[in-house]
């Protein structure tokens, strides 16, 4: 008889099934990271590049005092000698915070809004004066603008003061979607 020397099946241990699912733990993690990773970048453009819109869409207001100050009720040297608050005017140097926002755009909404592009987005400004006192601006207590000669290099004969002009600021706030919030600002003189 012969005998076949059988041997008894060697008990699986599962020690490559243990080491399989540690692998694909790690995996399963990194897959969840990146896909976080991945969505936040994409939110952080999303809020970015509505930032951006904001910030474009905030020159309809210049373009709005311009009109105001061209034939509009800001148009004659008298009218911004005083306070005009139904056109978010002022004749003083406003308050303003420690990044240089106006107080009054930052606890009110001023009246007369532009409104954006698109109807969720609207913009609220004031305008001052850079002057410490109402009435006839004077150049001790304003800013004022001088505008440097223009042309060539060559040296004037006679020494000609530059033309000067008082400085308006304007700030401007824009709401948009997300609560998306805006500050900007120009300096600006009267047309002629």
């Amino acid at each position: 008889m012969n005998r076949r020397s059988q041997s008894r099946p060697r008990r699986e241990s599962g020690v490559v099934l243990i080491f399989t699912l540690i692998i694909l733990l790690i995996l399963t993690i990194g897959a969840v990271a990146l896909i976080r990773s991945t969505n936040t970048a994409l939110f952080n453009a999303g809020n970015l590049a509505f930032r951006r819109d904001l910030v474009n869409q905030s020159e309809l207001v210049v373009s709005t005092v311009n009109t105001l100050f061209k034939s509009g009720a800001l148009a004659t040297s008298a009218s911004t000698e005083t306070n005009v608050p139904a056109q978010n005017y002022y004749a003083t140097m406003l308050a303003t915070n420690a990044q240089g926002i106006p107080n009054a755009l930052l606890v009110q909404t001023p009246p007369n809004p532009v409104v954006g592009a698109t109807s969720d987005v609207k913009m609220y400004y004031v305008i001052d004066r850079l002057c410490q006192n109402t009435g006839l601006p004077i150049v001790t207590q304003c800013v004022e603008s001088s505008a440097a000669p223009s042309g060539g290099t060559a040296k004037p004969t006679a020494a000609v003061a530059p033309p000067s002009a008082t400085v308006y600021r304007l700030s401007v706030r824009v709401d948009g979607p997300r609560n998306t919030q805006v500050f900007t600002q120009t300096t600006l003189t009267r047309p002629n």
